[in-house]
C-alpha cells in the first residue's frame, strides 16, 4: 500500500512540507497540494514585493517538488467549504495544514474603521494582484501616508508608494496597482513605530534600500536614535541595520520630492476624519524595561492613507481546533493538532521568520509523522479525493492548468516585467480550459 498525504496550501510552508515527505518516504507517498486559488506559491507570489524578483525565484524549487512523481497540485478547491478537513483525513493518512495567515490584525482604535484604513495583507495583495484584494480602493489623493509598524512589511510598503513608476514598470506589480501609483499624490510616508531603532524588526537590505531611491529620501529624527555605543550590544545585522538608520539621520534634507520618515517612540491611538482618514493621532513613548510607555503628548499626522503592518491571523477551517488568541492553530513544538492532524508554516507558529524559516517547519512535521508511526493504512488518497469533488460537480485544477495561466501572465507582460499577473479567478479558469 502506498501512504498517502494532503497538504492545504500551496505556499512555502506547504511545498517544504512536500519536499519533506518526498524525501522521506521516496515513491512510496502520493501527495495531494491543496490550495483554494488556481494559482500555487502563496505569500511568494502575493506577498513578496514585487521590486525583490530574485526572492522569487523559490519558486523553482516548488515547481520541482510538484512535478515530482506521486505528488500533484489540487488548485481551485476550497478546504472547509468545498471539502471538510474531516473528510480528508477519512480519505488519507495525515493531513496538514499549511494555510498561512492570511487575515490582518485589527488595529483595534477608534476610527480603524473609516475609509482609507487598510491591513497590510490587503494592500500588499493589491499591489500584487491576490484576487481577494485586486479591487481594493486605495485613495492616493492625500500627500500623507502613515504605515504603522517597524518591520520589513511596513519598508516594502512604504517603498512601493515612494517609488517612481519607472522603477516599478520591471517588476511584476499589478498594472490596476501601476495605474493608481502613477497618479499619486503622496509625498510624505511615515513609517509608524511605538519603540526605537534598536527595537525595530527591518533587515539591513530592506532598511538599506531606502537610501537609493529616485525620488525619495528617508528621515530619521538623530534624536530618536540612542548612543552610537549602545549599538555594539547588538547582533551583528541588526547593528548594520541600525547603522543605516544612522546615515540617514546624518543626511541634509535634499531636492526629493518624497520623504519617509520614521516616527520612532509613537503608538498609533486614533485614526481621525470627516467621513474618511485624514490624519492619524500617535503619542508619543519612552521605555522602561524594554516597553513603550505613553508620555501623554499627542500629535497628528495628516494622512489620507493609513496601513496597519501589525501582523497576521490565520483564517479558521471548520471542525478544527482554534484558538482566537493566538490567531491560528493551537498545536504541539511539532506541529501536531489532532491524530493524523498536523499544521506547518505560519498556521503553526504564527506569522514570523523568513520564507526559509518554512523549511525546517516542514521537515519537523515530517518527522512528527514517522514518530507518530503513521502508515499506509489503506485509505482512498487523491483517487478517493476527485471521486468526491466529481460528486459535488467541483472543478479542481492541476499544475499544467497553472502552467496555462503562467504562460498567459508572461504573454501579456509589460515590456521589461516578468508577467502581467491575471487577478481574476474567472478569466483563470477560462484560460485553463
Amino acid at each position: 500500500m502506498t501512504l498517502s498525504i494532503a497538504i492545504v496550501g500551496a505556499g512555502p510552508a506547504g511545498y517544504y512540507t512536500a519536499e519533506a515527505a518526498q524525501k522521506q518516504w521516496g515513491n512510496a507517498v502520493r501527495i495531494d497540494i491543496i490550495d483554494r486559488l488556481p494559482t500555487p506559491y502563496g505569500l511568494i507570489r502575493a506577498g513578496v514585493a514585487p521590486d525583490h524578483q530574485s526572492i522569487k525565484a523559490v519558486t523553482k524549487r516548488y515547481e520541482a517538488t510538484n512535478l515530482a512523481p506521486g505528488t500533484r497540485l489540487v488548485s481551485n478547491v476550497t478546504v472547509g467549504q468545498d471539502v471538510s478537513v474531516e473528510e480528508l483525513l477519512s480519505l488519507y493518512d495525515a493531513v496538514v495544514l499549511s494555510v498561512g495567515a492570511p487575515l490582518d490584525k485589527a488595529l483595534g482604535i477608534p476610527g480603524d474603521d473609516l475609509p482609507g484604513v487598510v491591513g497590510s495583507a490587503a494592500f500588499v495583495g493589491w499591489y500584487n494582484g491576490h484576487p481577494d484584494h485586486a479591487g481594493l480602493a486605495v485613495d492616493l489623493s492625500h500627500h500623507g501616508a502613515a504605515i504603522i509598524g517597524n518591520g520589513n512589511v511596513a519598508i516594502d510598503c512604504a517603498r512601493i508608494l515612494a517609488k517612481t513608476v519607472d522603477e516599478l514598470a520591471s517588476t511584476d506589480i499589478a498594472g490596476h496597482a501601476l495605474a493608481t501609483l502613477a497618479k499619486s499624490a503622496v509625498r510624505d510616508v511615515h513609517i509608524v513605530g511605538r519603540r526605537g531603532p534598536h527595537q525595530a524588526s527591518f533587515t539591513t537590505k530592506e532598511a538599506g534600500e531606502l537610501g537609493h531611491l529616485v525620488r525619495a529620501q528617508p528621515i530619521v529624527k538623530p534624536a530618536d536614535l540612542p548612543p552610537e555605543a549602545e549599538d555594539a550590544a547588538l547582533e551583528p545585522g541588526h547593528r548594520k541595520m541600525v547603522t543605516h538608520l544612522r546615515s540617514f539621520a546624518g543626511q541634509p534634507r535634499n531636492e526629493k520630492p518624497v520623504t519617509i520618515n520614521f516616527e520612532f517612540f509613537r503608538r498609533p491611538v486614533a485614526v481621525e476624519g470627516h467621513g474618511k482618514a485624514e490624519r492619524l493621532i500617535v503619542e508619543t513613548t519612552r521605555l522602561e524595561d524594554g516597553q513603550a510607555r505613553g508620555t501623554g503628548e499627542l500629535h497628528a499626522i495628516p494622512c489620507g492613507l493609513v496601513i496597519a503592518c501589525i501582523g497576521y491571523r490565520t483564517a479558521a477551517i471548520p471542525g478544527v481546533n482554534w484558538s482566537d488568541a493566538l490567531g491560528r492553530f493551537p498545536t504541539d513544538d511539532a506541529g501536531r493538532i489532532a491524530p493524523g492532524l498536523y499544521a506547518s508554516g505560519w498556521a503553526r507558529r504564527g506569522p514570523s521568520g523568513t520564507i526559509g524559516t518554512n523549511r525546517p517547519d516542514g521537515f519537523g512535521v515530517v518527522e512528527a509523522m514517522v514518530a507518530d508511526g503513521i502508515t499506509a493504512a489503506g485509505k482512498a488518497g487523491p483517487a478517493g479525493l476527485d471521486a468526491l469533488l466529481a460528486t459535488r460537480g467541483l472543478r479542481a485544477l492541476d499544475f499544467a492548468a497553472w502552467q496555462k495561466i503562467e504562460a498567459a501572465e508572461v504573454a501579456q507582460a509589460r515590456p521589461g516585467a516578468p508577467r502581467e499577473k491575471i487577478v481574476d479567478v474567472t478569466k483563470m479558469l477560462a484560460i485553463a480550459g
